[in-house]
């Protein structure tokens, strides 16, 4: 036999005094509307990201303009405020081609657009082709993806220390298999001095950044449907009217963007350049990043440096606006 014993039932006395220290502490709080409440909630969670991009981009954006201004030398880098107002004599003074830092200048500008052309081409052609070579079904196609996407994965200071020791002419790995192995070579090269530079710093950057080219364009292949290949195949379509045909056009906006992002992070590239040579990149190899650094804390010159700084952000607004409408119009050209 059983027994059931009930709870005691508590009085109303305790759920009164909370509910009246409730009611309390929403008198004490200001009232706030409720369209208000709730149109603000996406504004209230945006704001701490909003606070991170002034204090990490614009604002330093902000002040590095502010320097381009000034006469920012050694002789003031106690005290900034001292520094004489220039105007635009840094301007003048950097974009003058017959002044030796102008000369200088242009010349890193050149490096750096020829440096830019070829590591975006060759990361788009390399990221294509083998997007599109492990499209297939294979036995072995997920270790080739994960081994191709390596070099993405790796921290990129590791990487390329990496690659300045296989660069070494007397004990580096590249001479050793091209003199040494292969006998393409009468001595071994300089890599990382002279004009071979410039190919080591572009076999560098095309390793480090085709496979993010691979990476993205894998994935917009994924959303084309294999039923249009195979309607292709029996019409008598061949692999490269295939790939003109259907792949480029419907990879279009994957490499609208794509192509903008490995044009930005290219011509701005400076762990690379600097990791490999130091603070004081050969000629041949001479970005306008690390020309900059140069100008700026080898020199001592945070002024002039500065001027260099704005022009290039300049320079990269321009590119990419006129990227843009450009590609706009033909979108809606080819939708039209």
């Amino acid at each position: 036999m059983t027994s059931t014993v009930t709870p005691p039932v508590r009085t109303s006395g305790g759920g009164k005094d909370q509910g009246d220290g409730g009611a309390r502490r929403r008198r004490l709080l200001p009232r706030i509307p409720d369209r208000i409440r709730h149109g603000g909630l996406p504004y209230l969670l945006l704001l701490p990201a909003v606070l991170l991009e002034l204090l990490v981009h614009l604002v330093p954006m902000v002040i590095g303009m502010v320097m381009s201004f000034r006469e920012l030398t050694q002789f003031y880098i106690n005290n900034w405020d001292r520094a004489p107002w220039r105007g635009f004599d840094n301007y003048r003074i950097a974009v003058d081609i017959d002044a030796p830092l102008g000369e200088a200048l242009l010349h890193s500008f050149y490096v750096t657009c020829l440096f830019t052309v070829l590591v975006v081409g060759l990361s788009w052609l390399f990221g294509m082709a083998a997007a599109i070579m492990l499209q297939e079904n294979f036995r072995g196609r997920g270790l080739l993806r994960a081994v191709f996407l390596t070099p993405y994965a790796l921290p990129v200071y590791a990487a390329v220390i990496t690659w300045a020791f296989m660069f070494q002419r007397d004990n580096g790995m590249i001479n050793h298999v091209l003199h040494d192995q292969l006998g393409l070579t009468d001595e071994p090269s300089f890599w990382l001095i002279g004009d071979n530079s410039f190919v080591a710093l572009v076999v560098v950057a095309l390793w480090k950044s085709w496979p993010f080219a691979f990476l993205m364009l894998m994935a917009g292949l994924q959303n084309i449907p294999r039923e249009l290949y195979e309607a292709a195949s029996i019409d008598g379509a061949g692999i490269w009217q295939q790939i003109r045909k259907i792949t480029l056009p419907s990879l279009r906006p994957v490499n609208q963007v794509l192509v903008l992002v490995l044009f930005l992070w290219t011509f701005n590239d400076f762990n690379t350049p600097y990791v490999l040579f130091g603070d004081s990149a050969p000629e041949a190899a001479d970005l306008i990043s690390i020309h900059i650094y140069q100008s700026s804390f080898v020199t001592w010159n945070f002024g002039t440096g500065s001027a260099m700084s704005v022009l290039l952000l300049l320079f990269l607004l321009l590119v990419t606006a006129v990227y843009l409408v450009a590609t706009s119009r033909g979108r809606k050209g080819s939708d039209a």
